[in-house]
């Protein structure tokens, strides 16, 4: 299927032990089931896309267009849906088809969109990671971001300016995670490193856009010391 990627939650993390001992950080993620709610083609739409929804076990409720468009698709109502890209050639997606995890296979390049864990305000110490004063011998600048702007020109705050505020919540794609191992009868994706977000939220995985090889690790014999 040309179906380029999978609604998934993120589950935890583990580690991953390979033959020869070396061990990997490995991030759960529970990729699936999908159907396919809507198929978007160049002519209708201007552009190649497919609306997944996640199947969950517990029902939701949906009002009246909702429910004509899932029953347009002849599909049960879900309640987590994305729009993924579809990859030009292959056999072209219908609304209805299922889409799981086997799509990926074991050490293929994958990106990892999620949304980050909500920090609430903080200042430009932990936000920017600005240095700081001295915290001794009478300071009295310790955490504060220090001079915004001038007051002459341009008598105003720059915009840009690195300042306290929200820090995360917010769309972050990690890019270029291998995938160390695929399980197709649980559901179940584990990629190599951490993903963004907390236990249980939704992440979207795909293809990787800008895959990098794969570096294979090359031992060098040991060269001996001493005369020819």
């Amino acid at each position: 299927m040309a179906v380029t990627g999978i609604i998934g939650k993120k589950v935890g993390m583990t580690q991953l032990f390979a033959a020869d001992g070396t061990v990997s950080p490995a991030t759960v993620i529970k990729a699936g089931p999908c159907v396919v709610a809507q198929v978007k083609t160049v002519g209708s739409d201007g552009y190649q896309a497919v609306q997944l929804g996640l199947v969950e076990a517990k029902p939701t409720r949906e009002n009246k267009p909702s429910q004509g468009h899932f029953k347009k698709a002849n599909v049960p109502a879900t309640r987590v849906r994305r729009e993924v890209k579809v990859a030009d050639g292959g056999e072209a997606p219908k609304a209805g088809d299922q889409v799981n995890v086997s799509i990926f296979a074991d050490g293929e390049r994958v990106d990892v969109i999620g949304t980050s864990r909500g920090k609430g305000f903080q200042g430009v110490v932990k936000r920017h990671h600005f240095k700081g004063g001295r915290a001794t011998h009478g300071s009295m600048f310790h955490r504060a971001p220090g001079s915004i702007g001038a007051s002459s020109y341009p008598s105003r705050v720059v915009k840009g300016m690195r300042m306290g505020g929200h820090m995360g919540d917010a769309r972050v794609t990690t890019r270029n995670l291998k995938v160390l191992r695929v399980d197709a009868d649980n559901n179940l994706l584990l990629v190599e490193g951490a993903v963004p977000g907390g236990p249980n939220s939704v992440v979207v995985v795909r293809k990787a856009v800008a895959a990098k090889k794969i570096k294979v690790a090359q031992v060098e014999p040991v060269k001996k010391k001493g005369k020819k």
